[in-house]
Order: structure tokens, then sequence, then C-alpha cells
């Protein structure tokens, strides 16, 4: 099966959260559509970004590393960044590199974005 190369689509949810749903690998491709997105998100100027997984086939330790520099983007700017929607797989993958420490990991869109914003101590 090829790869798909990643496309990322911006959605303003509510007044302080951005949504970034992600469709296809989180590789070293995909650097430029993640740091593009991410800018386009942040213009918005969102208190949180959610990253949603639901499409994403393939993550690898390249696209980990794209994903913590996200991270450290939010955090420098006061942001939360959360993330949804990943596989069993890639839960896991976020617990042993402990990026679920510093990213919450909702199963979907529907319960981050309950989260968020009922999160008002940001």
């Amino acid at each position: 099966m090829p790869a798909r190369t990643l496309e990322a689509h911006i959605r303003h949810h509510q007044p302080r959260v951005t949504v970034i749903e992600l469709h296809g690998e989180v590789n070293a491709f995909a650097e430029e559509t993640l740091n593009t997105a991410y800018g386009e998100a942040e213009g918005q100027n969102p208190e949180v970004i959610l990253l949603n997984f639901s499409d994403v086939d393939y993550i690898n330790s390249t696209g980990i590393a794209l994903i913590v520099s996200l991270l450290a983007r939010a955090r420098k700017s006061h942001r939360q960044l959360l993330s949804c929607g990943l596989s069993e797989h890639y839960v896991e993958i976020f617990n042993i590199t402990r990026l679920a420490d510093f990213m919450s990991v909702y199963p979907d869109e529907t319960s981050a974005l309950a989260d968020a914003a009922k999160d008002t101590t940001h």
C-alpha cells in the first residue's frame, strides 16, 4: 500500500478551540504540512489546538519528533495542545514516549472538545 501524503484541514470549533484534522501519514514528508497547519491554527489565537488523528494511517519516529516540536511551540505560546483519534497502538506510543504526559489524549473529538469547553483554568 503506497504512503498517503499528509493533508491537514483547519476548523475553528469554539471561540477558544481550533481543530487540525490530519489525513495520511505523519513522517518526514509531513513537516511542511504540519507546520503550515499549526501556524494557520495559531493565527486564530485559540487557547487550545486539537490534533485529530482519526484518519492518520501511520506515524514514525520522525513524525513523533514533529509532534514534539508542535508541543514545544504550543507551550512557548501558552496554548494547550490536545490529541484525539489515535489508534490503540499510537496511544501506547504516546504513553511510552511520554508525549501523553504533556498532551492530553482523547479517544475522539467529541470527548476532547467537551473537556476543552469545560476547562477554563488555562
